[in-house]
């Protein structure tokens, strides 16, 4: 009668099919990729267009600008006395579509709102290892767009569709080195078919170059 347990060959297979989820995206330290598709309902993202726009029309007051407001590319809240919108939209300057972050904070039962930071969201110059916190990194940055063409990837491999996701645009980008792995922070513009679509990913490249995708999330088309 045989011992019970694993065979070295088992064991082999088996690291060598964990090996081959972690260069996937199903890591350790991201056991789970939570899809969060058409997660903004309708009233939600009329109440972020309506601070988004407020946000906008401050912007203009204090800086004696000229922006015309587009749309939310992305909105989260956070709960505070009242919440704080962090919002990224884009907005119309001389002719030229940008990309701003924003932060208002709003309470409602006091008819309150202020804006407490606007900004163009790629006002850096440049990404490297050495780098530490979160920061906003340029598109044309080949890190960002190796994760970039990696997260949509892994969309495709998530979906049912019977067509191909597309990356069309990298509308914002953050990284921040933790350690031995870099973070990153991405909203894309993709295509599927003749559909257009926004999606927010988070994800880890560790040292040898293997990502793990931790979030997708649809954002605002």
């Amino acid at each position: 009668m045989k011992p019970y347990g694993f065979s070295f060959v088992t064991l082999l297979s088996l690291a060598i099919v964990l090996c081959g989820l972690c260069k996937l995206g199903f890591c350790r330290e991201d056991p789970l990729i939570r899809m969060k598709l058409g997660d903004f309902d309708g009233s939600r993202n009329e109440n972020a267009e309506a601070i988004a726009r407020f946000a906008v029309q401050q912007h203009n007051e204090q800086q004696n600008a000229l922006l015309e407001f587009a749309r939310v590319l992305s909105s989260r809240e956070q709960l505070v006395a009242g919440k704080i919108y962090h919002l990224t939209l884009e907005a119309i300057d001389s002719g030229k579509r940008n990309i701003y972050e924003a932060r208002v904070w709003v309470k409602p039962w006091m008819n309150f709102k202020q804006l407490q930071e606007f900004k163009f969201a790629h006002d850096v110059p440049s990404f490297t290892s050495s780098d530490l916190g979160v920061k906003p990194v340029p598109p044309h940055d080949t890190e960002v767009q190796d994760a970039a063409n990696y997260a949509v990837k892994s969309l495709q491999l998530n979906s049912s569709s019977m067509f191909s996701y597309e990356l069309l645009e990298i509308l914002l980008a953050k990284a921040k080195v933790i350690e031995d792995h870099v973070k990153f922070e991405l909203l894309l513009k993709v295509k599927r078919g003749i559909k257009e679509e926004i999606f927010r990913f988070d994800l880890n490249k560790n040292f040898i170059g293997w990502y793990c995708l931790s979030r997708v999330e649809q954002a605002y088309s």
